[in-house]
C-alpha cells in the first residue's frame, strides 16, 4: 500500500485535539458499518441511505467484465471516440481517472454552444455516454437529445451509440431502457459526489479504455486502514488536519506537485465544496498549482495540502499526500464524511444546489426582457449588485469596488467563466492575476459546471464571498430538440439565475458580459484585472 498522509509538526500539534475526537468518536469503524447516527439527528435519514461509497469496490466489482465486453463490442463496430455528457459526479472523476490513464474521453459538461457542437464531430465512429444520477438533469437531457438527433441525422441507430448511466427507477432509466439502450444502474445509496467508483466513474472511464479493476482493488485495500479508529489512519490524520482549526482557518488549497495522478483537486473540489459548504460554515477548496500567489502570501486561513508522487514529510504547515487515484479516493471520501462531524453538519446533503437551477428554470419560462448594462465599454459590458457597482462609472471601478468588499482577513473571490473551457483555456489565468493583486484566495469556475461543484458553497457557506461572473454571446448557436430554447438561450439563464440567487443571498455579484470577440474580451479583462492598484 502506497497511501500516505502526513502532516507537518505545527499543523499537527494545532489539531491533534481533533484527531483524538475523531478516534474516540470511533469515527472511521463507523462509516465503515455504516452507522448514520454519526452525524446526529438531524442528518440520519440522509446519511441512512448515502454510505453505500464505503462498499463500492465489492458492489461495483460485476460491473468491470459488463463494461469491458461493451468496449469490446463497440470497438469491434468501429468506435474509437467517447464522449460523456454529465455534471458534477457525473463527469468529474471519469476525467480524473482517464486523464491519469492517459486514455482519451470528451468530457461535456457544458451548455456553451460551441463546446457542444466541437464535443460531437464524427458519428461514425463516437459512442456517447449519458450519465445522470437523478435522470433529469437538464444539461444532460440536452447533451442527450442532441446526441439523439446527431445519430439519427448520420443515419445511425442512437440505440446502438449512446449508453446511460442512471439510478434504478429514474426517468432517464425508464426511458432509456424503452428506447432500447444500453443502461448501467449505479447504487442509488450513494450521493453524486461520492459516486467515483460506481457506475457513474466506471462506465464512461472503462469504455474509454482505463484500467478499472485495479482503481477497484486500490480502494478496496486503502479501505482496510481507512476504517482502523487509529492516529496513523490517512483519513484521521487528513481529517483533523483540514477541520481542526476552524472557523478561523476554513480554506483548503490543493496543490499537484510530481503526483501522476491528473486533475484530482478538481474532482476534490466539489467533494469538499458541496459537503460542507452549508449551514453558513464549511472548507473551501481552492485549486492551486505550484506557482499560484497564495503559497507566497499564504493568508492565515488557508491551509496547504500539496499532493506528491511518494510519502514524503510534510512542511510544518503544510498536509502532504500520496498514493494511487483508487486509494485517493476512498481515503478523500473518508477524510470529508469525517469533516462533516468536526464541523457539525450533515456531508450528504445539499439544501443550496436547487435554487440556481429553479432560477434558471423560471427565466426560461418566463423569458424577460434582459436586464439593461450598466456599464458599456467596447465589447464589454456590466450588470451587478448595487453593492458592487456602488459609484462606479467604468468597468475599472466596477471591479475595483467589487474587490473593496472582500474582507482582508477571510474573504475570498470567485471567478465563474461562462464559456467554452477546451476553446479559451486562457480564461483560467484570469484567477492567478486577481490572486496577486488581491492576497486573498481565488477561486475560479468553468459554468455551468461549477454549480454542481462549488455552488453549494457560495450559497451556503459563509457570507464572505464575493463574485466575479464571466460571459459572453457565442458566435453560434445550437438547437436542443423537443426544447423551445437552445443551448445559447440555457447558458444565459444558468448564469443570469446563479447571480440572482446569489444577491438574494447578499453576496456582491459584478456581471461582465463579451458581446464579440471573446478572445479579445478575455483579454480586455485581463488587462483591467492587470492595472488594478
Amino acid at each position: 500500500m502506497t497511501l500516505s498522509v502526513r502532516v507537518g509538526e505545527a499543523l499537527a500539534k494545532r489539531t491533534a485535539q481533533a484527531a483524538q475526537e475523531l478516534i474516540t468518536a470511533t469515527l472511521a469503524s463507523g462509516i465503515t458499518r455504516g452507522d448514520a447516527s454519526l452525524w446526529g439527528p438531524a442528518a440520519e435519514p440522509e446519511a441512512s441511505i448515502r454510505l453505500g461509497w464505503v462498499n463500492t469496490p465489492e458492489v461495483s466489482e460485476p460491473l468491470v467484465e459488463q463494461i469491458l465486453a461493451l468496449r469490446d463490442k463497440l470497438v469491434a463496430e468501429g468506435v474509437d471516440t467517447w464522449v460523456l455528457g454529465g455534471m458534477g459526479g457525473s463527469s468529474l472523476a471519469p476525467e480524473v481517472i482517464t486523464k491519469t490513464a492517459g486514455v482519451a474521453l470528451t468530457v461535456l459538461d457544458s451548455t456553451v454552444p460551441t463546446q457542444v457542437s466541437a464535443a460531437l464531430r464524427d458519428p461514425a465512429r463516437t459512442a456517447v455516454i449519458v450519465s445522470s444520477k437523478s435522470g433529469s438533469t437538464v444539461e444532460t437531457d440536452s447533451h442527450r437529445r442532441t446526441a439523439e438527433k446527431w445519430f439519427r441525422d448520420a443515419g445511425i441507430d442512437p440505440a446502438g451509440r449512446i449508453v446511460v448511466v442512471t439510478d434504478p427507477g429514474s426517468p432517464l432509466d425508464a426511458s432509456a431502457r424503452a428506447a432500447g439502450y444500453t443502461v448501467f444502474n449505479a447504487d442509488p445509496h450513494v450521493g453524486g459526489r461520492f459516486s467515483a467508483l460506481t457506475a457513474f466513474g466506471l462506465v464512461p472511464s472503462g469504455l474509454a479504455g482505463a484500467d478499472i479493476a485495479t482503481l477497484l482493488h486500490d480502494a478496496a485495500s486503502a479501505r482496510e486502514i481507512l476504517q482502523q479508529d487509529d492516529p496513523d489512519n490517512p483519513a484521521i490524520r487528513l481529517a483533523a488536519a483540514i477541520s481542526g482549526q476552524a472557523p478561523a482557518v476554513d480554506k483548503l488549497g490543493l496543490v499537484p506537485v510530481d503526483t501522476p495522478i491528473q486533475g484530482l483537486p478538481d474532482w476534490a473540489e466539489q467533494l469538499v465544496a458541496e459537503s460542507l459548504g452549508k449551514e453558513g460554515t464549511g472548507i473551501l477548496p481552492v485549486v492551486l498549482d505550484t506557482s499560484s500567489p497564495e503559497l507566497t502570501t499564504r493568508p492565515t486561513d488557508l491551509v496547504i495540502a500539496r499532493l506528491v508522487a511518494e510519502a514524503s514529510d510534510a512542511a510544518p504547515e503544510e498536509i502532504a499526500i500520496s498514493g494511487t487515484l483508487g486509494e485517493q479516493l476512498m481515503l478523500w471520501e473518508y477524510a470529508i464524511s469525517m469533516v462533516g462531524k468536526v464541523l457539525g453538519i450533515n456531508p450528504f446533503d445539499q439544501p443550496d444546489v436547487e435554487s440556481a437551477k429553479a432560477a434558471a428554470r423560471s427565466l426560461l419560462a418566463e423569458r424577460p426582457e434582459p436586464v439593461p448594462a450598466v456599464i458599456t465599454e467596447g465589447i464589454l459590458e456590466v450588470r451587478g449588485t448595487s453593492d458592487a457597482l456602488a459609484g462606479a462609472h467604468t468597468i475599472s471601478a466596477a471591479i475595483s469596488q467589487l474587490f473593496s468588499l472582500l474582507s482582508a482577513h477571510n474573504g475570498y473571490l470567485s471567478i465563474q467563466a461562462y464559456l467554452d473551457r477546451p476553446g479559451y483555456p486562457q480564461a483560467a489565468e484570469l484567477r492567478d492575476i486577481a490572486a496577486e493583486k488581491l492576497g486573498r484566495p481565488v477561486t475560479f469556475g468553468w459554468g455551468p459546471r461549477f454549480l454542481h461543484s462549488t455552488g453549494q458553497y457560495h450559497k451556503g457557506g459563509p457570507a464572505e464571498g464575493v463574485y466575479l461572473q464571466i460571459t459572453a454571446v457565442s458566435p453560434t448557436d445550437v438547437d436542443i430538440p423537443g426544447i423551445p430554447f437552445s443551448f445559447g438561450q440555457l447558458v444565459q439563464a444558468q448564469a443570469a439565475g446563479d447571480a440572482a440567487v446569489l444577491a438574494e443571498h447578499g453576496r456582491p455579484v459584478l456581471s461582465v458580459n463579451i458581446t464579440s470577440d471573446i478572445p479579445a474580451g478575455i483579454q480586455a479583462i485581463r488587462d483591467i484585472l492587470s492595472s488594478l492598484e
